[in-house]
């Protein structure tokens, strides 16, 4: 079965609470009528007993029926009927009258032959318990017909309201739901080659606005994550054409004419280290992989920061000397984190700072304790980076200096980026600040047991 559209579904709740609210108060307006009309045919009726009882005790004492039928002709739909106290009818003042009446004290109402009665019992003398009773019928159909005909417009009403209820709603709720449709509209639009339309927020109505924002903000994240995806794809292929073609270069060369085994064995050594380069790249690759889908799982251990800060430096001493920078530490922490990850990260950011630093120069390690956590600060003097390369420094393959060559067997550009993902993992954050001749990388993070983010 196919499912009501939101407009229409509005269309018909407004309809269904129009009826409603109609109905109800139709129900209470014939209600009020017809109590109305009750009332006033009590009131009537008892100033009528009152007279008739004058003029049958006038009756009685003189015998004289002139003031009776005087009063019955004052009301000509007013008729009565006098019956003795065992119920014997004595008297009727219209012929035709429903000969089985209520005998029940008070105000009754019944219909018979189409014709509608209001009927008031009482006793002619209220102090005598054998009193003959009176019976006085008011033919009340003309009220009948007016209730009748009220009751008729009432649903008439009902209907009607509905149904221009209805049309109305659906005018309003399709009116009011249009940006939902501008929406859809640009929803359908988007593609990968056009992942940069936007809906426009100062326009929406406020209860859509919110709506609106997340939606552009998502359709940015998606272009954004789309451009790097883009870009990555091409970087993989950038970096691996040149090695491959080194190969098969190689390889055709070498293999254009008989050579001696020590050619041969030559030829393979080059091949070895542009294979190892390329398997160094692809787990790498694999590697920010799980990254990205939250599958590097940090132990937890107790770390000493400057001892592993030491060995690290001790590691980079001979590259340091050759470079001739000087390489020193500061402060000490304690954290709970996994040492190789660690190892690794910090190792990165050191290559890095080395290859930068000029000669005489200075790569600084700083270990700072705060109340919240720690920061490494792994800093190098040297030429600083352009503010708005900053942000693009952990991208994926992205190389700072503009004389990179291609498919590099030494640096891939994947090491801050393998850096920032192992610093998330442990529940932290790195930034990079260059400036006063100073390029630092600061690392942010908790002393206690940090979780992946």
């Amino acid at each position: 079965m196919r499912r009501l559209s939101l407009s229409n579904r509005l269309a018909l709740l407004f309809a269904a609470c129009t009826a409603v609210v109609s109905l109800f108060a139709g129900v209470l307006f014939n209600r009020a009528s017809e109590a109305h009309f009750i009332e006033l045919d009590q009131q009537l009726l008892d100033s009528k007993l009152i007279g008739l009882r004058r003029a049958l005790h006038d009756i009685q004492s003189s015998g004289s029926e002139v003031k009776l039928q005087d009063e019955l002709s004052r009301q000509a739909d007013l008729s009565l009927r006098i019956s003795g106290s065992d119920g014997v009818r004595w008297f009727d003042s219209a012929t035709r009258l429903p000969s089985d009446l209520p005998r029940a004290p008070g105000l009754s109402t019944i219909s018979e032959n189409g014709t509608d009665y209001r009927v008031l019992n009482a006793p002619l003398f209220a102090d005598k318990p054998d009193s003959p009773q009176l019976t006085l019928l008011l033919d009340i159909t003309h009220h009948q017909h007016f209730l009748q005909r009220m009751q008729h417009l009432i649903w008439l009403t009902v209907g009607l309201s509905a149904l221009a209820t209805a049309l109305l709603g659906a005018w309003a709720a399709r009116s009011g739901l249009r940006p939902l449709r501008r929406m859809s509209a640009v929803a359908r639009g988007v593609s990968a080659q056009s992942l940069n339309a936007r809906l426009p927020e100062e326009k929406m109505p406020p209860e859509l606005a919110e709506l609106a924002h997340s939606f552009n903000a998502m359709l940015g994240r998606l272009d954004d994550s789309f451009q790097r995806l883009s870009a990555f794809s091409a970087d993989i292929a950038h970096e691996l054409r040149t090695p491959l073609s080194n190969l098969l270069t190689h390889t055709q060369v070498t293999l254009t004419r008989p050579r001696p085994i020590e050619d041969y064995r030559e030829a393979l050594h080059s091949n070895l280290e542009e294979l190892q380069w390329m398997a160094q790249l692809v787990n790498d690759m694999l590697y920010l992989a799980k990254a990205d889908h939250g599958l590097l799982m940090p132990k937890r251990e107790r770390l000493e920061l400057a001892e592993e800060v030491d060995l690290l430096l001790e590691f980079f001493a001979p590259l340091a000397e050759d470079a001739q920078v000087t390489l020193t530490r500061e402060g000490n922490a304690r954290m709970e984190g996994d040492r190789n990850m660690l190892r690794r990260a910090l190792s990165n950011l050191l290559d890095n700072a080395l290859r930068f630093a000029p000669v005489d120069g200075e790569v600084r390690v700083r270990i700072v304790e705060q109340s919240k956590g720690l920061k490494v600060i792994v800093e190098n003097t040297g030429n600083g980076i352009a503010e708005g390369l900053l942000p693009r420094l952990f991208d994926r393959f992205y190389r700072a200096d503009p004389a990179r060559q291609e498919g590099s067997s030494e640096h891939a550009g994947l090491g801050l980026a393998i850096t920032q993902s192992i610093i998330r993992a442990h529940g932290g954050q790195i930034r990079c600040e260059s400036s006063d001749g100073w390029t630092r990388f600061v690392i942010e993070l908790p002393q206690g047991d940090g979780g992946q983010q």
